[in-house]
């Protein structure tokens, strides 16, 4: 029988999340800037995912087009960046009817398919809207989210708002990794790098998005082994994905002695098409990979540590329905491996697939990529041959 389908904790969208959490320090900038009259037209907002990088971007356009007077005496009043729910400006942009803030994401194909890149046609709307009269504030502002997911074109296309940005016109673009937004784009903004946020933090940002208590166990459990992500704590709430995530913290820790039932019933969690239990798994092993304690697996893989962290990068950078196998982006020898930070690693399938191949896009889950056989009969046997 196949796993049956998990449900999913649902957390509001950016757009209709009014409460900020941890990120006082970036709010305050950002307000101090607009107060002086003298605001950058572009801001480029980084930080990891699910921290709450597009929730500052939309509460800050929230606050601009509420507030269209950066002289005004309730900005010059003003503690935060915060605009009532209940304010016309809030409830346009929550139902998105606010003709003066265009967003630039990536959105369904003809197929009902969400794309994997944010669509060049949408880019160059940008154009013509900075380029239109502004309504009753004055300001146009465009968030992006992510900018990352722009291809060249696309990028080549914000670069043209970029180089002669109108009066009056303010660009958040948000981004996973700023080593991924090419350098004419981030040379052109102000960056504001997000933290991770506090086991804390997670806590009351998830209470306030699910309506429960930051003090539920579940919650304050999910917290504590979000690394600092909403998005990630809020995936650790469906259903079995905590019990999941201690299977795997059981088995590595287990390392050398390997428990052959418990890696089956592991197995048996992993399997299907849910992306889920993948997800949760893959952050459980980076987060173990981090540690000296995963140091033990050295004497398990005669080929070098098994570098997944630097693998499930690569992995997420690409389509793994195209290719399924782990390659660097570069290779040396001619021997059939691949250079990772710690040895080569033996792979088979093309070379040269990961950044900028033809094979870029973003996957919703990442992938571990396989060991070959020998590894995998050493790792479960060190007396294998």
């Amino acid at each position: 029988m196949s796993p049956q389908p998990r449900e999913r904790t649902e957390t509001p969208h950016p757009r209709a999340t009014a409460a900020l959490f941890g990120h006082a320090g970036a709010e305050n900038v950002l307000l101090a800037a607009y107060r002086s009259g003298r605001v950058p037209h572009a801001f480029l907002i980084v930080g990891g995912k699910g921290i709450g990088k597009a929730t500052l971007a939309y509460r800050t356009a929230r606050f601009v087009l509420g507030h269209p007077d950066p002289a005004a005496a309730e900005v010059k009043a003003a503690t935060s960046l915060a605009v009532d729910p209940e304010h016309p400006v809030a409830r346009r942009i929550a139902a998105q009817a606010q003709g003066d803030l265009l967003v630039l994401e990536r959105t369904f194909n003809d197929k009902g398919v969400l794309r994997q890149q944010i669509a060049v046609d949408d880019v160059r709307r940008t154009v013509s809207f900075f380029g239109s009269t502004a309504g009753e504030g004055g300001w146009r502002i465009a968030i992006v989210d992510a900018v990352d997911e722009l291809n060249r074109s696309g990028a080549n296309a914000l670069l043209k708002v970029l180089e002669e940005p109108p009066q009056r016109t303010l660009l958040l673009l948000v981004s996973h990794s700023a080593a991924r937004v090419p350098p004419t784009l981030r040379s052109r903004c102000r960056i504001l790098t997000l933290r991770p946020l506090s086991a804390d933090e997670v806590a009351l940002a998830l209470a306030a998005a699910t309506g429960r208590a930051a003090s539920d166990p579940e919650i304050a459990a999910a917290a504590a082994a979000a690394d600092g992500s909403v998005e990630r704590a809020a995936a650790f709430l469906d259903e079995d994905a905590l019990a999941l995530r201690q299977a795997a913290l059981d088995e590595l820790e287990r390392l050398p002695a390997v428990d052959s039932n418990a890696l089956h019933a592991l197995g048996d969690a992993l399997a299907g098409t849910d992306p889920q239990p993948l997800t949760a798994f893959v952050d459980t092993v980076n987060a173990i990979n981090a540690t000296p304690a995963f140091s033990e697996v050295d004497a398990l893989v005669p080929y070098g540590k098994f570098d997944i962290s630097a693998g499930v990068r690569r992995i997420d950078t690409f389509n793994p329905f195209a290719n399924n196998a782990f390659t660097a982006s570069s290779s040396q020898g001619s021997d059939d491996s691949e250079p990772t930070r710690f040895g080569r690693w033996p792979c088979s399938g093309p070379r040269n697939v990961g950044r900028g191949s033809s094979a870029a896009a973003s996957v919703s889950a990442p992938v571990i990529p396989t060991p070959p056989p020998r590894a995998r009969r050493r790792a479960l046997d060190p007396h294998s041959p």
